[in-house]
């Protein structure tokens, strides 16, 4: 590998982590696995050569397809286009006055909605909001049935126990052929180390399952500069990297080809407040390098998204997505998560602040676009028939190309606004009015009838989900 200082740097450093600290493997089976194919095993702790862990990390495919039930929003990873995913994670709402409470089942399906209405996003689902409304039992297969009946976009899938991810995949399983499922990646799911240098027991019941069933991952530390990772920026990179690197390994051991994502999420501690922040240029410089070690390892990438800790809709909440979003962008990654929704460091979603994202990521596609230099842009003609003093506002290339060659905005405020009309207010009453269009355009993907009526025999009988749920739900 060719490596510019700073990558060869941070390599280097992981790969003393991986061999003089190892990692903790919180699971019995995958420990062993890995002892008898050569990895040093002391107790619970996995002790890397780097000439072990690139072997393995270096057999998972560069790219690969993730197909959806609607085949116009099939995804292709590591192909070079970068592909976004709405907030994750996020167990609270914020409402338009700052007020905060629990995120609810009605919540999700309302975002599994907007998400599905927006072509900025070719997946949906996962853990969007994690709805404080539903059983433990209920949770995660009724929300991935949920995703089957509101979108036909690509899934994302949602991490749990043995039994759990299992159910998952007897779900989609009975969405596309349990044939088909095997034999195409078809739900996304991603699983995190707990930093520093540490898989628990659910993330690895979650990535032997997945494995199993050929459908893909995305592993994703998220070491915190000073809290769970060193304060220093490079040393979170080089943890982050350590686990991510071992993770993918361990994917590679258990089913050797299982498409897999490098998902380091590095962020930054205030140490003002002893919180996590994601909204700070330190967070933003680590996705950039995130998503450059992914490319040094020949690997699909997810970095960062419109991240911010602000705690409503706000100038801060603007400015720190945008760097955060842009950030990424330029780096070309293949998947970025936390596009849109996310407020109070991945602590909140808001309906708001979705709108507000996906006009940001309206923006960046703008700018990163680039020039289109045809001699219809470059208007040599025009520019000589309009002449010296002349206007182009009445001309016939304005009113050609007026609507393609200028961004338009959808909720940003321009022009002259009214005295007796608050900009702040009016720019609110757009987001709203944005939202409720998009909620009043949505329409069911179609499904045929046979499969949702298997989906929901499963849902009432495995996981005893009240019918009459059910039929509110489709």
């Amino acid at each position: 590998m060719a490596l510019d200082q700073p990558l060869k740097s941070i390599h280097e450093a992981s790969m003393r982590i991986l061999a003089q600290t190892g990692i903790s493997i919180h699971h019995a089976e995958i420990l062993k696995m890995a002892g008898k194919l050569g990895i040093k095993i002391l107790g619970d702790r996995a002790f890397f050569q780097e000439d072990q862990v690139m072997k393995w990390v270096m057999k998972a495919p560069k790219v690969f397809t993730i197909y959806a039930r609607n085949s116009q929003n099939d995804m292709v990873l590591g192909g070079g286009k970068t592909e976004f995913a709405p907030g994750y994670g996020c167990p609270s709402m914020i409402e338009i006055d700052g007020k905060k409470r629990a995120a609810t089942y009605h919540d999700y399906c309302t975002f599994l909605k907007l998400v599905q209405q927006s072509s900025y996003f070719h997946i949906n689902g996962g853990l969007v909001v994690q709805p404080w409304d539903l059983t433990p039992k209920q949770f995660l297969p009724l929300m991935i049935y949920s995703t089957m009946i509101h979108s036909d976009k690509c899934l994302m899938g949602i991490p749990g126990s043995t039994l759990e991810v299992l159910k998952m995949m007897d779900l989609a399983g009975i969405l596309f052929g349990q044939d088909a499922l095997l034999e195409k990646p078809r739900i996304l799911t991603l699983i995190n180390s707990t930093s520093p240098l540490r898989f628990d027991q659910i993330a690895l019941e979650t990535m032997l399952v997945c494995t199993q069933h050929n459908q893909p991952l995305i592993i994703s530390p998220g070491p915190m500069a000073g809290a769970t990772g060193p304060v220093t920026l490079a040393g979170n990179l080089a943890l982050g990297n350590a686990e991510a690197l071992a993770g993918i390994a361990l994917t590679q051991m258990i089913n050797e080809g299982t498409p897999v994502v490098y998902g380091l999420q590095p962020t930054t501690l205030d140490m003002q407040s002893a919180s996590v922040s994601i909204g700070s240029p330190g967070c933003a410089l680590g996705m950039v390098y995130s998503a450059r070690l992914a490319k040094l390892y020949g690997l699909p990438s997810r970095c960062g998204g419109a991240n911010t800790d602000a705690k409503y809709v706000s100038a801060q909440s603007g400015f720190e997505s945008m760097m955060a979003m842009l950030g990424s962008c330029l780096e070309r990654p293949d998947f970025i998560l936390h596009s849109a929704g996310v407020l109070d460091s991945y602590g909140a979603m808001s309906y708001e602040q979705f709108i507000v994202d996906l006009e940001i990521m309206g923006m960046v596609k703008y700018f990163l676009e680039g020039l289109s230099l045809s001699e219809n842009d470059l208007a040599v003609d025009w520019i000589h028939q309009v002449g010296p003093g002349g206007e182009f506002l009445t001309s016939q290339h304005t009113l050609e190309n007026c609507r393609s060659a200028s961004w338009i905005p959808e909720i940003s405020l321009r022009g002259v606004v009214r005295e007796d009309s608050p900009p702040d207010d009016l720019f609110l009453e757009k987001i709203r009015r944005k939202k409720e269009k998009m909620l009043q355009e949505y329409k069911s993907p179609e499904l045929d009838g046979e499969i949702k009526s298997k989906l929901m025999h499963y849902l009432a009988n495995e996981i005893e989900v009240d019918r009459d749920l059910l039929k509110k739900v489709g």
